[in-house]
């Protein structure tokens, strides 16, 4: 927070009324986001099976190779996505109390969720490199 030009506190009061908003906001979306279809439990549900592509043809067996391929790939990205709210949750509650205030479990689980989302961008990178099995291009 930046204290504004005139020596008053005036400006963290609203800064401070902005940040809890935000929260707030923030805390809505979670909850949308977890009891809806898109939440990472229920994403990670949500499968079709082989016989849904139709009968015994290399291209069904393509499709539902590809279908399995981005399931896989939005299961994880819903996942981050929840961790990465968590943390902005735990960050913005750090914001308004002070980061050093946090309990100590708040802090350890607001670096455990940075570090997973490090970890499954490095992840993403070596997958995302020319070579490996995810650098498949699909034409029509």
């Amino acid at each position: 927070m930046t204290l504004p030009a005139d020596s008053g506190s005036g400006g963290i009061d609203v800064e401070l009324e902005t940040l809890k908003d935000f929260k707030k906001r923030v805390d809505g979306i979670l909850g949308e986001l977890e009891s809806s279809p898109a939440a990472p439990a229920k994403v990670g549900q949500q499968e079709v099976d082989r016989a849904s592509f139709g009968g015994s043809f290399a291209e069904a067996d393509g499709i539902y190779a590809e279908y399995n391929r981005v399931h896989t790939h939005l299961t994880g990205l819903s996942k981050v996505l929840g961790a990465q709210i968590e943390a902005m949750r735990i960050a913005v509650h750090g914001a308004d109390v002070g980061f050093g205030n946090l309990e100590d479990d708040l802090k350890r689980r607001f670096w455990q969720l940075q570090g997973q989302a490090y970890q499954h961008q490095q992840e993403q990178r070596q997958a995302d490199k020319p070579g490996t099995e995810d650098d498949t291009e699909v034409t029509y």
